[in-house]
């Protein structure tokens, strides 16, 4: 089996970018590309790209606590987009990251579509590789909900956002929505590159001996394990869609070893994103790059981008047909 980080198999080309790997680090796990550089062991080489912290035009200082919340297979979080604004991160940040590791994505929120044109723009003028548009954004009590669950203001983001830069855009889709592939097809029409699919789903948690939620915001964004069955059928079904476009996707959701990553790839995913997996094990990501390339030479793929959307569907069988009628005769 080849060293992952030499394994020519997985490097590929993403929005006309040379990625080192199929691995992207996901905004908001990462802090700006520095916080887990201190762990003993990680190397930013493991990761294709990496999604900087959700930014802002103002700084932010984000919702109050409790912020962060454990559940079952997963975790809430309602950070509230803390950052310390584009221009700091443009003028203070960006210089002290290390381009010839890896690549590395923006991530745009925002409260107004004057907002994402504004750091956008910014961002275009910056040595960043690529720009997120996070439209789905759940733990703010404005702004990225409603963008994100409406195709018609999902598209006006994306189209508004395009004129601004000519740097790759990815959308970053809310699986909070009724028809996720519609969504899809109008920021494809408005000019998107990618797709991130998905973002956290909404939850809460209750602290029954106070009868209080737990979240300081009451509800926050869900990831983990407990999301993945989700966030692989929602890629399907934006992989669907995409796919005669030629738009790649980022598959995310509760991605915790090989396994969950080749899922991911094979339901139509170009690459795979890592989030909370890293919160659970700070040095997965050669693991799970080492499984996918133990299963490449186990079944005989040459390259990783020959497994993207390879998945076989059953036939549609109705949950609710009749039982078939019995032969008397039998």
């Amino acid at each position: 089996m080849s060293d992952s980080r030499t394994d020519p198999r997985l490097a590929l080309e993403f929005c006309g970018l040379h990625l080192n790997t199929p691995l992207v680090l996901l905004s908001g796990c990462v802090g700006f590309g520095e916080e887990y550089t201190r762990v003993a062991g990680f190397s930013n080489r493991d990761a294709g790209a990496i999604c900087l912290k959700g930014t802002t035009g103002a700084a932010r200082l984000g919702n109050a606590p409790h912020r962060v919340y454990e559940t079952p297979d997963g975790m809430l979080n309602a950070i509230g987009l803390q950052n310390p604004g584009v221009d700091h991160v443009v003028d203070h940040t960006l210089p002290q990251l290390d381009f010839d590791e890896t690549r590395f994505f923006a991530n745009v929120s925002g409260s107004t579509l004057e907002e994402y044109i504004e750091v956008t723009r910014r961002f275009d003028d910056s040595p960043i590789d690529a720009i997120e548009i996070n439209i789905s954004c759940p733990n703010v009590k404005e702004g990225g909900v409603a963008f994100g669950n409406d195709p018609d203001m999902s598209a006006r983001v994306v189209e508004a956002c395009r004129k601004v830069t000519s740097k790759p855009l990815i959308t970053k889709l809310s699986p909070n929505q009724t028809d996720i592939a519609e969504n899809a097809r109008r920021c494809i029409e408005a000019g998107t590159d990618a797709f991130a699919v998905i973002n956290t789903l909404m939850g809460m948690a209750v602290d029954v001996e106070n009868r209080r939620a737990v979240i300081g915001n009451n509800q926050g964004g869900l990831s983990g394990p407990a999301i993945k069955p989700i966030a692989l059928l929602k890629v399907q079904q934006v992989y669907q869609v995409a796919a005669p476009h030629n738009v790649p996707i980022i598959g995310q959701g509760g991605v915790m070893n090989a396994t969950d990553a080749l899922e991911f790839l094979i339901a139509g995913a170009s690459t795979v994103g890592v989030g909370t997996g890293l919160f659970y094990d700070a040095l997965c990501l050669p693991k799970i790059l080492h499984g996918i390339s133990d299963y490449m030479d186990r079944h005989g793929y040459t390259h990783v981008r020959d497994l993207t959307g390879t998945l076989q569907l059953n036939g549609a069988v109705s949950a609710c047909a009749p039982p078939a009628p019995q032969d008397p005769t039998t």
